[in-house]
């Protein structure tokens, strides 16, 4: 995915992406939401291993492991979007007070029921009030940076470092969740991520100056019902679907296969290459100066990352399987980015919040019914099998965007574009 630029512009645009990072975070009020926001998103990155590890701990089944994530993931799909239009509707802080506590109550009855060996239907009870209350920290955030560059050429780099940033979430979650879990004990993951949700939640939910304002009534009604209604709002979230579904897979798929080599302390190690890869190539990725238009890098960046991924099943040694996990993790970041940044065209101001928190939750979803299947196909089949999970889901996803790319363009007479806060070159088509 090269980007193709004049020899004068992209000058004047590896000098400006090579100061970007530092000047966007030298903006006022930033780091008051940064630092909190970064510890507070960690339970997105932690919640669905920490589940698969301490319930696969209690019960000795993937499957029963998978069932339980999954139930936690599908709630937090289905309840994100109605917690960011809750929050574009009241405020943040209005929405993320009571959800940190619910949160924490209900992941810590989930461990306590894990532990004393309950039933999985009462692990279901306690996991889809755990998933529904996860806070939607990223979302927030995101929303938090429009407020504070507004029209400001700096958006984009925004974008890409909201992303770099959820992959390093991504890099240290699942290696704290499992380390905790196998070097401490197996509840001391979800212990682990309930405590960071509380005191995260609490202190980003305090910075009341930075946090967007309450659109006024009518304004509201108008935008905030759009956001689902946007065809290339519904064509993204098919494509995070897929993304979804190669977490999941590799969560599951990765804790079984190096549980069957005797090796479980590797679980965190290979996951942490495969985000790792993801985090690295979203820094490169946000640091280029594209004049591609955003719709066709997507397809780009999918195809590849359809392509690695249908590779995944046939790694029968932990170094090849970091080496493909590496490459699909790097190929994830810049489809992450891309799909973002077409948000920021394509969905008006006043119901961003809601759209991010939709491809939130259709990470949240893809993720909950890969570990459901992946875990049923790691008890039943062959070891491995479970990665075939991120294969079908790309490829799926990649057929869904090469048929109605189309919808992915921001039109210039949209009123999106026009109340839109400045997105780098949103309906450029070159």
């Amino acid at each position: 995915m090269a980007p193709t630029v004049s020899d004068a512009s992209a000058k004047n645009s590896t000098t400006s992406s090579r100061t970007g990072y530092g000047q966007l975070l030298r903006t006022p009020g930033a780091w008051t939401f940064l630092l909190p926001g970064f510890a507070a998103r960690q339970p997105f990155a932690m919640l669905t291993i920490s589940i698969v590890l301490l319930v696969q701990h209690t019960t000795g089944s993937y499957g029963a492991a998978g069932a339980a994530a999954a139930a936690t993931g599908v709630s937090m799909a289905l309840f994100a979007p109605y917690s960011g239009r809750l929050a574009d509707r009241y405020g943040q802080r209005a929405v993320l007070l009571p959800g940190v506590l619910v949160h924490t109550v209900s992941g810590l009855t989930l461990t306590s029921l894990a532990l004393a060996h309950a039933p999985l239907w009462a692990l279901f009870v306690a996991a889809v009030p755990t998933g529904a209350s996860v806070p939607q920290i990223g979302p927030m955030v995101r929303s938090r940076w429009g407020v504070a560059l507004k029209d400001s050429p700096l958006m984009s780099t925004a974008a890409a470092f909201e992303s770099v940033t959820d992959e390093l979430t991504f890099v240290l979650g699942p290696l704290l969740a499992t380390a905790l879990c196998t070097a401490v004990t197996p509840a001391a993951g979800l212990v682990t991520e309930a405590s960071l949700t509380l005191v995260g939640g609490l202190l980003f939910a305090a910075q009341k100056g930075t946090q967007p304002p309450v659109a006024a009534a009518g304004h509201a009604r108008v935008e905030r019902g759009s956001a689902l209604r946007i065809p290339g709002v519904r064509v993204l979230i098919v494509a995070f679907l897929g993304i979804g579904s190669v977490f999941g897979g590799m969560q599951v798929s990765l804790a079984a296969f190096t549980e069957s080599i005797g090796s479980p302390g590797l679980n965190g190690v290979l996951y942490g290459v495969f985000a790792a890869g993801n985090m690295l190539s979203g820094i490169v990725c946000g640091a280029l100066a594209w004049r591609v238009a955003p719709q066709h890098r997507l397809v780009v960046g999918y195809a590849a990352l359809a392509l690695t991924a249908s590779a995944l099943w046939t790694a029968h040694s932990a170094l090849f399987l970091a080496g493909l996990g590496l490459l699909v993790g790097m190929c994830i970041a810049p489809a992450l980015i891309t799909g973002y940044t077409l948000v920021e065209g394509l969905v008006p101001a006043g119901a961003r919040t809601e759209a991010f928190t939709w491809l939130t939750g259709a990470v949240a979803l893809g993720q909950a019914a890969a570990v459901t299947v992946a875990g049923q196909l790691e008890d039943h089949l062959w070891g491995g099998a479970g990665f075939l999970v991120p294969m079908a889901g790309t490829v799926l996803a990649l057929a869904t965007l090469v048929t109605l790319r189309s919808r992915l363009a921001p039109r210039s007479t949209a009123r999106t574009v026009a109340r839109g806060i400045g997105h780098r070159a949103p309906v450029t088509v070159d």
